[in-house]
């Protein structure tokens, strides 16, 4: 059975520095679209608005991509005081889509602010 001497302990190591993420000299600029709505209809109306914009400037566009759709789920009580076992059961649904415009010049993205959506449609828009 070995000792306290002779057990050595290995010596303790650092984490890594995170790499910073550095675009490379050849990176093409592009816009990410991210579309969020509770109706798929609505939303993808408001993605053909943005797919004309696009195609009547001439560029490129990668997408609609859809993205998972968030589920959020409640349970509640349908009654205040007695019956525990019935219960009613809601959800709410998040559709979301993804647009990646590549190379935009600035009449595309002046375009793309001046554009009315309808309500309900949240768009986040970063330049990458």
């Amino acid at each position: 059975m070995p000792t306290k001497e002779t057990i050595k302990k290995a010596p303790a190591t650092k984490a890594a520095p995170r790499a910073k993420k550095v675009k490379a000299e050849g990176a093409v600029p592009h816009l990410r679209i991210r579309v969020r709505a509770y109706e798929h209809k609505i939303l993808d109306a408001s993605l053909r608005q943005i797919m004309d914009i696009a195609s009547r400037y001439d560029v490129t566009v990668n997408g609609p991509v859809p993205l998972p759709t968030e589920i959020k789920k409640y349970t509640v009580n349908r009654s205040s005081f007695i019956d525990k076992n019935s219960r009613e059961q809601f959800e709410m649904r998040v559709h979301k889509r993804l647009i990646d415009i590549i190379n935009p010049n600035p009449k595309v993205i002046e375009a793309l602010t001046n554009l009315s959506l309808p309500s309900g449609v949240n768009i986040d828009v970063k330049m990458m």
